[in-house]
């Protein structure tokens, strides 16, 4: 039985903890989907969804996980037979060519080396020797490596090559800057369990006129996911859902986002710069070595490969039942040599100072010599040079 005194820190990148008032929000009476109440809720949400994404177009709720949404866009998009670019560079970008494989396209998987960012002109490179792809589905934060692209570059690339771009953000929406209007990415896809600090169970989709467009040339294949249905829906007023929608879940988010309007979106970037910008100073501090070298954008987790003198897969494990703080090991490939820790969504800079206080005491714990307090020491420096409240 777990000791009941031991206080629980969960740091993983999905999911991520709940502010308080969000969890009592799912506490209150059930409403009707169709009751007046929710319906202007729902309105406020799809409102407070374009402030976030950074577009003026729709964003399309449905009741899944950031994997469903993921799957709505090969199923909107993508057509059998013809070929659709993954531009990969970790375990989710794999997802997205597991989904276009199942949807029946002639997959291109352009795969970057784990840890690596994705590059633009090699993207470019890539589209101009596969003639004929329409689509590209790449990642904005691959969070089993820490790394996060540079969206804009990728979009660019794809467009010069006259091929839409979908990018999953669904840990990276809310923590790095990713506006999709001004630059220019045609489907952003999200999900409510990471920096948006609601609990697992809503997908978000945001196709732009271009990505709407090629939906509706072909349509069937498709049902729940179809984008159209759920655009006719949405662009009611006032708007509705084609389907029951996730009310309990919708009336939590609905709190979230207004947490995060009144912090301000450019508050929480910086926030999420700082909280990355200590735990990498950390593991500096620590001399384990950053996967992907020293990204300054890799705000949302930070990844570090563990010692090879102890049992890697042991670190997560230990910090979760000796110290009550749940980190991620490493994924795939990965399994073992890494552990990742998050900072997107509702974290502040005592929970940075606890995991990596943690961290130091696991690593000797394990046979690594990790002076005490080297790590902690790094981090609070950097929230001291900050000068600015980083929540408890």
């Amino acid at each position: 039985m777990a000791n009941p005194y031991v206080k629980q820190y969960l740091m993983t990148a999905g999911p991520t903890p709940l502010p308080p008032v969000v969890s009592q929000a799912m506490a209150q009476p059930m409403l009707y989907h169709r009751a007046p109440a929710f319906v202007e809720m729902y309105a406020r949400v799809l409102e407070r969804l374009k402030a976030v994404f950074g577009t003026a177009g729709d964003v399309l709720v449905f009741a899944s996980s950031g994997s469903g949404a993921m799957e709505s866009a090969v199923a909107n998009l993508v057509r059998p037979g013809e070929p659709a670019l993954v531009a990969s560079c970790g375990k989710f970008g794999e997802r997205w060519v597991e989904l276009c494989d199942a949807y029946g396209a002639r997959t291109v998987n352009f795969e970057t080396a784990w840890g690596r960012r994705i590059d633009a002109a090699e993207l470019a490179s890539q589209l101009a020797a596969n003639s004929g792809v329409e689509v590209v589905f790449t990642t904005l934060s691959e969070t089993s490596t820490g790394v996060v692209n540079d969206a804009r570059e990728l979009a660019d690339a794809a467009h010069r090559h006259g091929a839409l771009i979908v990018v999953d953000a669904v840990s990276g929406l809310g923590a790095v800057p990713c506006p999709q209007d001004e630059w220019d990415i045609d489907v952003l896809v999200a999900g409510s369990q990471k920096a948006l600090m609601a609990p697992p169970g809503l997908g978000f989709a945001s196709p732009n006129a271009g990505a709407l467009e090629r939906a509706a040339a072909k349509p069937g294949g498709r049902y729940y996911f179809d984008w159209q249905r759920t655009v006719d829906g949405q662009r009611k007023d006032p708007p509705d859902s084609p389907f029951t929608p996730a009310v309990g879940l919708v009336q939590a988010l609905d709190v979230a986002l207004g947490l995060i309007a009144e912090e301000g979106l450019e508050n929480v970037y910086e926030r999420h710069r700082l909280l990355g910008a200590a735990t990498r100073a950390a593991a500096r501090a620590l001399e384990l070595e950053l996967l992907g070298g020293a990204d300054e954008g890799a705000n949302v987790v930070t990844a570090v490969r563990l010692p090879d003198s102890i049992d890697g897969a042991k670190v997560p494990k230990l910090m979760r039942d000796r110290f009550g703080v749940t980190i991620a090991g490493g994924q795939g490939r990965l399994k073992g040599k890494i552990a990742r820790i998050a900072h997107c969504g509702y974290f502040g800079a005592f929970d940075i100072v606890v995991t990596i206080s943690a961290l130091e005491m696991t690593l000797r714990e394990l046979g690594h010599d990790a002076e005490p307090g080297t790590g902690v020491a790094a981090a609070q420096q950097v929230f001291i040079e900050a000068g600015v409240p980083v929540g408890a």
